[in-house]
C-alpha cells in the first residue's frame, strides 16, 4: 500500500468518525481531528508520494532501522541484484552478511557503526557469476540527534566501467569548456565591503559617479590604464546595484580566441558547426540574464562581433549561432578597456556606433601617478591585508613612504600591490631590510614621467619576481607547494627557476 492510498484511508476514517460522532464528542476533540484532516489534505495536494519516487529509481534503495533491520527495498534492488524483497525484509543486515548467500560488504554496517556517510563495495552472491557494485550509505537522524534509519543507494560496478569507457569523450568536453571559459568568472555577492581606496579629489569624483550610476541599468564604459583597478570599479557598481543578488559574469574578450568568442557569448544550437556539443550550448549572455555582464578588454573585440554586440545592446535580444529563435535579454552591460577607443575608431578597428552605445556612463580611472595623495591609504590597506594573510607584521615608516612616492608606478595599483606583498613576505624586522628591498625592486631615481615599458621597469619587475620566488621556495617543501602559494602550477615555478638561475636543489 503506497503512502497516498494510506493517507487517503486515514482521512476517510477521520471524516467518518466526525460525521457519526455528532454531539457525543467534545469540541476540542473535533477541532483536533479536523486539524489533522486539514494537514493530511495539504500533503495530498502537494502530490508527492516519496515511495512512488523511490520505486521509480534505477538505483537500488535499501533502508534499515537503527538496529539494522531491513524496512524497505525498491523494485530496482531486485532488478539489479536478483534478491527478492521477502529475502531481506524484516531481517538484520549483519545476519545477511554473515550468512553470505545473498550479499557481502555494503555500506549499512559502516553507517550503523560510525553514524557517518560511507562509500563501500558490495558483492551480490545470488547472481551467477557474483556481481560487484558500489553502495553509498547515508544516516538519518531523529530531532534529538539519535540515529533513526540508514538509507543505502547502490548500482552495479558495470556503470563505473561504462563511465570509464566514455571517459575520454567526457574529459574532452570538460577541457573544451575549460579552454574557452577559463577567462570567464562568475562573481558572488559575498564581499560587502568597498574595495575603492583613496580620498583624493579625483577619487571623490569617481565615487560620486558610481553612486549615481550604480542603481540604474544604464550601460557603463570604464576606461583607464592597465592596473588602475577597472575590475574593482565594476565590482563596486555591481555591489551597489539592484542586481546584486543576480549573476555577475566577467568575460575577458582579449583572452578568448576570436573564433570561439561568438559562440561563448551567444551560445549555439546543436549541430551548429563541426565539433560542437551535440546538445548545443548556453551562451554567457543567457547565463547573465537578469544580472550583469562585464566585457573586459572590449577594445580587442573583432569587428564582425561588434556588430552583433551592438544589436544585442540595442534590441535586448540575441540569437544563438545556428539558431533562429530570438532570446530576450534583461542584462546590465558594463564594458572596460585600457585602449583609446576614439583612436581605434579613427583607425577603423572599432565601431563608432558601438562606442556611443557603450559610453552612456563614462567612468575614467586616473593613473596612480595623478593621485599620489591616495598612496598612503593604499599602502596601509595593502600592508594590513597582506600582514593578516601571511601572518606578518610589516610596518612602513614615513621614510619608506617617501621612497615609494619617488617612483612613478607605471604599473599603477596592481604593481604597488605586488610590491607591498613582496615586502610583507620578504622584509626582515630590521628597518634597513625594507630600504634594501625597496631599492632592489624599484628604481628610486626613476623620473615620475618615465613612460611605461621602459627597460628600468622591465628589470625592476624581473628583480621583484625573482626575489619573491626565492622567498617562497625557502618556505615551501616542494615546487607544487610553492606554486600553490603563488597561484601558478609547479611547471611554471620550474621554468622561472631556470630563467632566473635560482639556486634551488632538485632533491628538495
Amino acid at each position: 500500500m503506497d503512502q497516498v492510498l494510506a493517507i487517503q484511508k486515514v482521512k476517510e476514517k477521520i471524516q467518518k468518525f466526525l460525521s457519526e460522532s455528532g454531539s457525543d464528542q467534545s469540541p476540542d476533540v473535533k477541532n483536533f481531528l479536523t486539524e489533522i484532516d486539514d494537514d493530511l489534505q495539504v500533503f495530498l495536494n502537494k502530490g508527492i508520494d516519496f515511495k512512488v519516487v523511490t520505486d521509480s529509481l534505477d538505483d537500488s534503495i535499501f533502508i534499515t532501522d537503527k538496529d539494522g533491520v531491513c524496512l524497505y527495498v525498491n523494485p530496482a534492488h531486485h532488478r539489479n541484484t536478483g534478491i527478492l524483497p521477502e529475502e531481506v525484509l524484516g531481517r538484520k543486515v549483519s545476519d545477511i552478511v554473515e550468512e553470505g548467500s545473498l550479499f557481502t560488504g555494503g555500506a549499512t554496517l559502516e553507517v550503523l557503526k560510525t553514524g557517518k556517510r560511507a562509500f563501500r563495495l558490495s558483492t551480490v552472491n545470488k547472481t551467477n557469476p557474483p556481481r560487484t557494485g558500489y553502495a553509498v550509505g547515508v544516516p538519518i537522524f531523529d530531532k534529538d540527534g539519535s540515529l533513526s534509519q540508514v538509507v543505502v543507494s547502490s548500482r552495479p560496478i558495470l556503470s563505473l566501467r561504462l563511465l570509464h569507457e566514455d571517459f575520454e569523450k567526457f574529459l574532452s568536453e570538460v577541457n573544451s569548456v575549460d579552454e574557452s571559459r577559463r577567462n570567464v568568472r562568475i562573481q558572488t555577492n559575498t564581499d560587502e565591503s568597498c574595495r575603492l581606496i583613496g580620498s583624493s579629489v579625483s577619487m571623490q569624483k569617481l565615487y560620486n559617479t558610481i553612486r549615481m550610476a550604480a542603481p540604474t541599468d544604464a550601460t557603463v564604459l570604464i576606461t583607464g590604464e592597465s592596473g588602475v583597478g577597472k575590475e574593482v570599479v565594476a565590482d563596486e557598481i555591481y555591489r551597489m546595484s539592484g542586481r546584486y543578488d543576480k549573476p555577475f559574469i566577467k568575460v575577458n574578450c582579449a583572452s578568448i580566441p576570436p573564433t570561439l568568442l561568438e559562440s561563448e557569448l551567444f551560445g549555439y544550437e546543436k549541430g551548429a558547426f563541426s565539433g560542437a556539443n551535440p546538445s548545443g550550448k548556453q551562451g554567457l549572455f543567457e547565463l547573465a540574464n537578469g544580472g550583469t555582464i562585464l566585457l573586459d578588454e572590449i577594445g580587442d573585440m573583432p569587428m564582425d562581433l561588434q556588430v552583433k554586440l551592438l544589436r544585442a545592446i540595442q534590441n535586448r535580444e540575441i540569437t544563438k549561432v545556428g539558431g533562429t529563435r530570438a532570446i530576450k535579454l534583461d542584462i546590465r552591460f558594463i564594458a572596460a578597456t585600457n585602449s583609446d577607443l576614439k583612436a581605434k575608431i579613427a583607425e577603423g578597428t572599432f565601431r563608432q556606433d558601438l562606442y556611443y552605445r557603450l559610453n552612456v556612463i563614462p567612468v575614467n580611472i586616473p593613473p596612480l601617478r595623478e593621485r599620489f595623495e591616495d598612496l598612503d591609504d593604499l599602502c596601509r590597506h595593502f600592508v594590513d591585508y597582506y600582514n593578516e594573510k601571511h601572518g606578518r607584521s610589516l610596518v612602513l615608516t614615513d621614510r619608506h613612504l617617501a621612497m615609494i612616492k619617488r617612483y612613478s608606478w607605471p604599473g599603477n595599483i596592481r604593481e604597488l600591490e605586488n610590491v607591498i606583498e613582496y615586502l610583507v613576505i620578504c622584509a626582515s624586522s630590521a628597518d634597513t631590510g625594507v630600504d634594501e628591498l625597496l631599492r632592489g625592486i624599484i628604481d628610486i631615481s626613476q623620473s615620475k614621467d618615465l613612460p611605461p615599458g621602459s627597460e628600468n621597469l622591465h628589470h625592476s619587475k624581473e628583480n621583484y619576481e625573482k626575489a619573491l620566488i626565492e622567498s617562497v621556495l625557502k618556505e615551501s617543501k616542494s615546487l607544487r607547494e610553492a606554486g600553490a602559494k603563488l597561484g601558478v602550477n609547479a611547471s611554471t615555478i620550474s621554468r622561472k627557476i631556470k630563467h632566473y638561475n635560482i639556486d634551488y636543489p632538485k632533491s628538495k
